[in-house]
């Protein structure tokens, strides 16, 4: 009898399986690697010999069964830099949260808002968390100091409507630390209740800074009233439980995918280059391997003299740490006084960062270590 191309689809699907469990079988492998190297101490993560070693057996394997050689080849390197952030992850969180599947984690707002997909995204190879949507940033940094969660993603930055001040002034006032880091993309959709033309939509809802950085496409949108919501998902969720159909949303495709709405229209954010930073904030410190690219943020008020920021700078600048973020914000009570929160790449526990650390505070008139954390990979 001859094979049908549906039987050979169904093959295909089936290697396709087993690929993909091979794949979840090799990454379990690779968290036993990385909880034996936790164990031991061992400060580094790439072996750069036994990585060599693999490819060429992948090679020779290759030409064994007909294969090409540089394809697999290129395959296998995907695979070992994947074990390798993998294993980079679990040691800059020193593995507690997969010993602990039953942690809780906070985002402010719904299912599906930028900051839960971005969680979400942060602890997905870290045993099982719990999310919980909280209405503000106070009440889920709250929450944490409570002990109700026991980690918090804060936005810092949008790449696009610049710096989130209350996120900044909150972690001034709250005894945390920053412990990770993530680049959350931002794709905006137009989510309404269902498929039907743009110019019959008469209300879109959203959160204000999601509107204004798609003035564009409202603009284009006739007869059409704007109006500010607390958060993106929830604006979706509103939508939902109005059961209008001239009203729809501006969100993510997810919390379009969660609440069971069609997305209007896709990419509708004046730029397409859209990041948000955030931050991942705990109770307790944490240690970052040396072999992993660290990032520390530091908040301090500076002595009234001339020149004091730029010896801030320069203790940074002669070390070789590249500053990548400085912020001003106003000291409370201390009218038209400042504070500065500061981030540059390095580790606290390298001689080069605890050196500028000692000139810096010695400049200052106070100085607070935010933390020491793992630093995204755009």
């Amino acid at each position: 009898m001859q094979t049908t191309l549906d039987q050979l689809r169904a093959a295909l699907d089936d290697v396709d399986h087993r690929f993909v469990a091979l794949l979840a079988e090799r990454n379990g492998l690779v968290g036993q690697v990385a909880r034996l190297k936790r164990d031991a101490r061992s400060p580094f993560v790439r072996d750069a010999a036994r990585e060599q070693s693999i490819v060429d057996r992948a090679r020779r394997l290759a030409q064994e069964q007909g294969l090409d050689p540089d394809h697999v080849e290129r395959l296998f390197r995907l695979v070992l830099d994947h074990s390798v952030k993998l294993q980079r992850e679990y040691l800059a969180t020193r593995a507690d949260d997969a010993d602990e599947p039953d942690y809780g984690v906070g985002y402010q707002g719904g299912e599906g808002a930028f900051s839960h997909i971005a969680a979400r995204r942060h602890f997905q190879s870290r045993g099982q968390p719990t999310f919980t949507g909280y209405p503000s940033f106070r009440a889920m940094l709250e929450a944490l100091r409570d002990g109700e969660i026991r980690f918090a993603i804060l936005p810092l930055e949008n790449s696009i409507a610049g710096s989130i001040h209350e996120a900044y002034d909150l972690l001034l006032q709250h005894d945390v630390h920053l412990v990770g880091e993530e680049l959350q993309p931002v794709e905006h959709c137009l989510v309404g209740l269902e498929v039907l033309p743009l110019h019959r939509i008469r209300r879109v809802l959203s959160h204000p800074v999601a509107l204004a950085q798609c003035q564009r496409f409202l603009g284009r949108l006739e007869n059409c009233h704007v109006e500010s919501y607390v958060d993106t998902a929830l604006a979706v969720l509103k939508v939902k439980d109005d059961q209008d159909p001239s009203q729809a949303a501006i969100a993510s495709d997810e919390a379009a995918r969660i609440h069971g709405l069609p997305v209007l229209e896709r990419g509708i954010a004046d730029s397409k280059e859209n990041f948000t930073r955030m931050v991942v904030v705990s109770r307790e410190p944490r240690v970052v391997p040396k072999d992993v690219p660290a990032k520390t943020s530091v908040v301090l008020s500076l002595s009234h003299r001339p020149g004091a920021l730029a010896e801030i700078t320069s203790a940074l600048a002669k070390r070789g740490l590249n500053l990548t973020k400085i912020e001003s914000r106003p000291a409370v009570d201390r009218p038209f006084e400042y504070v500065f929160y500061v981030d540059f790449e390095g580790n606290v526990d390298e001689l080069a960062v605890s050196s500028a650390l000692d000139e810096v505070r010695a400049a200052s008139s106070f100085l607070r270590v935010l933390g020491c954390y793992r630093a995204a990979a755009r």
